[in-house]
This record gives structure tokens, C-alpha cells and sequence, in this order.
């Protein structure tokens, strides 16, 4: 799988909240760094953030593949994220990626975006 259908593979795991899906495509030793869940093992990441949502929609903005010449692929997509209280939150978002050896896995996400507009609904929706 070239790193384009990886990532395209990845938006739609993250939108059905497939954890099992989403998991597959990284490295067991995956980690993931979130602006609102902090430094943690991928898979736990993905089983709190889906335990946090209601539901996901992405909208893919941009892909900046940089997997020909070394490890790293970028998304720029859209976020409607619906927490478990209800709430929506609408954000542009930037994921991280580096790539594992062979180029079919993702071995780090470091994910980015302003959460100041959404942090006080997340820690609400979380109680």
C-alpha cells in the first residue's frame, strides 16, 4: 500500500471509530502525540479517543508525501468532531506520520491543531 492509500485507510478507520482498523496500521510500538490526550501508545490513544466520540466526519484537505525520499507523510483534512455529550467541535488539522521500514505501517503520529476552542467541551463532555 503506497502512503497516500495508507492515509486515506487511516481518515477512514478514524471516521467509522474502528479501532481495530486503525490499529492494523501502525506498529505495535506506535506512539502517539495529541495536543489533548498527550504521549501514549497508539492503541491506547485510539481506544480513548473513540471511547470519546460520538461520532467523526474528515473532510482530506491536502496529503504532503515525502515517503519517496525519506519516512514522513502528512494529512491536512477537516475534522467535525462529535463528543460523547452531543457536542460538535469543527477544526483544521495537521497528522504526522513517520513510516516504518518497509513503508506499510505507521510507526508515529504527532498530531496538530488549536484546541483552545474546544478544550473546555472535551473536559466537560469527559466528566
Amino acid at each position: 500500500m503506497d502512503a497516500e492509500a495508507l492515509c486515506k485507510s487511516y481518515l477512514n478507520a478514524l471516521e467509522r471509530s474502528d479501532l481495530s482498523a486503525v490499529s492494523r496500521l501502525f506498529t505495535a510500538d506506535a506512539v502517539a502525540h495529541s495536543p489533548l490526550y498527550g504521549v501514549r501508545p497508539a492503541r491506547e490513544f485510539y481506544a480513548e479517543l473513540f471511547a470519546d466520540t460520538n461520532r467523526s466526519e474528515t473532510t482530506l484537505l491536502n496529503v504532503f508525501d515525502s515517503s519517496a525520499n525519506g519516512s514522513a507523510v502528512a494529512l491536512h483534512f477537516r475534522y467535525v468532531w462529535t463528543l460523547k455529550s452531543g457536542k460538535a467541535v469543527a477544526f483544521e488539522c495537521v497528522d504526522v506520520f513517520e513510516l516504518s521500514e518497509d513503508r506499510n505501517q505507521f510507526t508515529k503520529i504527532a498530531i496538530i491543531y488549536d484546541t483552545a476552542h474546544l478544550r473546555e467541551d472535551f473536559e466537560t463532555s469527559r466528566k
